[in-house]
């Protein structure tokens, strides 16, 4: 039975991805809370800075592919375990770094590497203990992203407050070092059953496709293109509001509580979505949150005071944290579990390209017009082209021994 899979240790394995979600997402964002005091500690600009984060989201999506095909082949637990070091690492090494381009090295490279290591590998196991729930399991471990803006974001702002940016940083990779390694070591696949040993559950296990197959099939490149435009849609916006926020007028610390409101609003979007994808079915609620995700993306030129950015960032929020979770779901139901890891990393290596355009272009546009404008309306530009090729998704195909 599909039930039978669902164990009481599934739901531990969905607590620690969202875990491990939020310390590496909140670690990983920090940069956009440390912003304005890197630049003004070093002199260096924003866009230097910003480039930063644009190697980190590069990194995250190339190893993130290398890290889900190690996952698929030795298990999640390496794999993350792993990634928790050099995360803590190259937060320790960028708070050193006394030159923008070492800053960018370190930072980008590794910080960047490590976080690839979470996301795929832990959505991949997670759908292996869940068969009926599976949306919404999924869309929980990634709650962690929604909890980490109410979180850790808060929290390097309150260290900036008390200590400088290095220290602060320092003491994010011993936060870091302190809760995921012994995380990792609680992590394990779902058991065989005996449903999916003999063969009866083909349908779990998706085509008989190899890797090579998927990643040059319509399926996947239609999956890979959606999710590209997607993150580039959210990614200037989500890095660049603290900033722009600030630029308005606001108090450094108000400015942060926007970023915390769309925590708050993907939280409860990852929690509707991923009941209404397994509803309704994962590919049509997508649609519907990429274009609540481009109308939310563009409803920030509008915004200058502070109930005007809460009710934006709430609505952006639960638009972009409801609809990431959907593409593993997607990619599930396409390729089945056994190369999951894989094909999920190779989409979210795609989509890190868009997703690391954003920060980039946002620092080049403030340097140059003083002013985020045309950076939220390109974003409503680019989220509603994502919703254009999701609605292009085939169905799914079925064995033909299912």
């Amino acid at each position: 039975m599909a039930g039978d899979r669902e164990a009481p240790y599934g739901w531990v394995m969905v607590g620690l991805g969202a875990l491990m979600t939020c310390v590496a997402a909140g670690a990983m964002f920090s940069l956009a809370v440390f912003l304005g005091a890197i630049a003004t500690n070093t002199g260096w600009s924003r866009a230097e800075i910003s480039g930063a984060m644009t190697l980190t989201l590069l990194a995250m999506g190339i190893a993130g592919f290398g890290w889900g095909a190690l996952s698929d082949r030795f298990g999640a637990r390496p794999v993350v375990l792993s990634g928790a070091v050099i995360l803590g690492a190259g937060l320790l090494l960028s708070s050193r770094a006394t030159s923008p381009w070492a800053f960018q090295l370190s930072y980008g490279l590794l910080v960047g590497i490590a976080t690839g290591s979470f996301f795929a590998p832990m959505m991949s196991v997670v759908t292996s203990w869940f068969e009926r729930r599976r949306s919404l399991a999924v869309s929980l471990v990634s709650v962690g992203v929604g909890v980490a803006p109410m979180t850790l974001s808060p929290f390097a702002a309150w260290l900036l407050g008390v200590v400088d940016w290095r220290t602060a940083q320092a003491i994010l990779a011993a936060l870091v070092w302190a809760t995921l390694v012994p995380a990792a070591l609680f992590v394990r696949s779902a058991p065989a059953t005996p449903s999916t040993a003999a063969g009866a559950g083909a349908a779990t296990q998706g085509p008989d496709m190899d890797l090579s197959q998927a990643l040059r099939s319509r399926e996947f490149m239609i999956l890979a293109a959606t999710f590209f435009f997607c993150c580039g849609a959210h990614s200037g916006p989500i890095f660049h509001t603290v900033s722009y926020a600030m630029g308005c007028g606001l108090p450094a610390i108000a400015a942060v509580t926007i970023y915390s409101m769309e925590g708050v609003g993907g939280l409860v979007g990852r929690v509707v979505f991923g009941l209404a994808g397994d509803r309704f079915g994962a590919k049509r609620v997508l649609v519907v949150g990429l274009l609540i995700q481009a109308i939310g993306a563009g409803a920030y030129v509008f915004a200058s005071r502070l109930p005007e950015f809460y009710g934006v960032a709430t609505v952006f929020g639960f638009a972009y944290g409801g609809v990431m979770p959907l593409y593993a779901v997607i990619a599930r139901e396409y390729f089945g579990q056994r190369i999951l890891g894989a094909v999920f990393g190779a989409a979210a290596m795609i989509s890190s390209l868009g997703m690391s355009v954003g920060p980039w272009i946002g620092g080049w546009i403030f340097d140059n017009y003083r002013s985020y404008s045309a950076l939220y309306i390109g974003s409503a530009v680019i989220g509603l082209a994502a919703a254009a090729i999701a609605l292009m998704f085939p169905p799914v195909r079925k064995p033909a021994f299912a």
